[in-house]
Parts: structure tokens; C-alpha cells; sequence
């Protein structure tokens, strides 16, 4: 201990602690305590601006995450409303194309009171063995069943060869397998519309069992006749094309082009019932 109160630290600490001390007195003695206070207040100024500038700085900080917070959840509030304003937008556009799709069946509607529709919208269009299928989202749970006919306000498409629950598949009238009973409109005769593989590549189909000297016509409008097929009288099938005889047959077979077309084809209308019309 005695070595330390010896030390040249010791002494140089003391000496330091008095004159410290003793400013102060001293000053207050010749009235100079101001010139301290001064003093004191220039070493104290720098320190209190930036003890200041540190605190308004963290302030800022917080308050920056604070807004960034209330922008974060703004913007999550701001995305579901537009969501929810895209939702109903696609809605009122769906709804505006389903309305402008049905008033195209309205001139059929009222030429056949007695016809009920299903509307359906093609999912899926396929082809097997040279056959285009159709799929619709319209199945046994909406009514739908196998053999029902398949129109667009143009004519006739086709018919339901195949349904599920929740589906159906149409195959079109030009396919091979197809036939139906049909009718000169102008002339009255009846005939039979025919699907046929060299036809189909084409969108073509053919009218057979023309009498020799029928009186049809390039351009004339082919209808059903409600004979022999599922298909009620009076439905559009397509028109005439061209005319060839046959010589072995002795009869007239007329290439007809189908007014309904698959190009840009969304929707279909499947006939659900309607009042026979068909004969023996």
C-alpha cells in the first residue's frame, strides 16, 4: 500500500483530483463561476445534439417499421380486394358469353317451344380411329344421356355417344358411323345424311337415296325429318355442295357441307327432350 500512495500514478491522479477540485473555488472566489458554466455547457453541447440525433434517429427507425408494417398489411388487403374484383369480373364476363350464347338459340327456341336444353361447354376434343370426340362437362347428373341430340344456333353438331356422371362425349355428324333421316327443305323429298371417312377429312358429309330426277339444288338447305333418328324435324343440318349421279344406283348423292362448324366451337346445346315428331 505504501508503494502504491508512493506511485508516480498515485501522485499525478491526486494532483489531478485537486485542481478539479479546487477550480471551481477558486473561480467562485473571483466571481469567474460563469466562464465554468460556459465551459462546461460548450464540452456538454456536441454531446447532448448527438445523444439527440441518436435518440430522433431510432425514433425514425421505429416509426419506419411501424408504416412498413401498416403498408405490408394494406398492400395483403389491397391484393385479396383485387382478387375478389378479378373473381367477379370473370364472373360477369362468363355470365355476359353464356347470355350472348343462348340468345343465339332464341330463334330456335321459339320455332320449337317444345325443345329443352342443356348447356354444355366442350372440355376436350380428341380424335380415335380418324373420329373427332367431343367431351362436354355435362353428364347422367344433369340429365344427359346417350343419344340425345347435340346442336349450335347454326344446326345440328351431332349426338351424345357416351356419358359419365359428370361428362359426356359427341361425335359429329360428318364421322363415318353417322346417320340421319333428312329432307330437301325446298323440295320436300327426304334422304339420308351420311358420315363417310373421305368426306369427314374435308367437314364434309353426303345425302344418299335421291331419286334420279329429283329436283335439288346446289345451295339448297338440308333440315331433319324426324324418320328413323333421334333427331327432331326441322333441325338445320348444312347445304349443298355438289351433285352426283349415281349410275349403278340410278339415284343423285349430294355432297353437303354441315352449317355447324367445330372452328372456335366452346359450347354446345344438347337437346334434353322434345315432343316426337318422328314417323313410322
Amino acid at each position: 500500500m505504501r508503494d502504491f500512495l508512493k506511485s508516480r500514478f498515485f501522485v499525478v491522479t491526486a494532483i489531478i483530483t485537486l485542481i478539479l477540485v479546487a477550480i471551481p473555488t477558486v473561480l467562485s472566489t473571483f466571481g469567474l463561476q460563469n466562464y465554468l458554466r460556459g465551459a462546461v455547457n460548450v464540452l456538454m453541447t456536441p454531446l447532448q445534439k448527438g445523444f439527440n440525433y441518436v435518440t430522433d434517429a431510432l425514433d425514425g427507425f421505429t416509426s419506419y417499421f411501424s408504416e412498413f408494417d401498416e403498408l405490408v398489411a394494406e398492400n395483403t388487403r389491397l391484393k385479396m380486394e383485387l382478387a375478389q374484383l378479378s373473381d367477379r369480373i370473370y364472373e360477369a364476363q362468363e355470365t355476359e358469353t353464356r347470355n350472348a350464347w343462348l340468345m343465339q338459340f332464341l330463334e330456335m327456341k321459339r320455332a320449337h317451344t317444345d325443345f329443352a336444353f342443356a348447356d354444355a361447354v366442350i372440355t376436350g376434343r380428341e380424335s380415335v380411329n380418324y373420329l373427332t370426340v367431343l367431351t362436354v362437362d355435362q353428364g347422367t347428373a344433369h340429365g344427359i344421356a346417350a343419344g340425345m341430340p347435340v346442336v349450335t344456333p347454326d344446326g345440328v353438331l351431332g349426338f351424345v355417344d357416351e356419358v359419365g356422371i359428370s361428362w359426356a362425349k359427341i361425335r359429329t355428324l360428318i364421322e363415318a358411323s353417322a346417320s340421319i333421316g333428312a329432307c330437301v327443305e325446298r323440295t320436300g323429298e327426304d334422304a339420308l345424311i351420311e358420315g363417310s371417312f373421305s368426306l369427314a377429312k374435308e367437314g364434309l358429309c353426303r345425302l344418299t337415296y335421291l331419286d334420279a330426277e329429283s329436283d335439288i339444288q346446289v345451295g339448297d338447305r338440308i333440315i331433319t325429318s324426324g324418320y328413323g333418328s333421334v333427331y327432331p324435324r326441322g333441325l338445320v343440318i348444312g347445304y349443298v355442295t355438289e351433285i352426283l349421279p349415281d349410275e349403278y344406283s340410278r339415284t343423285l348423292t349430294a355432297t353437303v357441307r354441315p352449317a355447324s362448324s367445330l372452328s372456335g366451337l366452346d359450347r354446345v346445346m344438347i337437346i334434353t327432350s322434345y315432343e316426337t315428331t318422328t314417323h313410322e
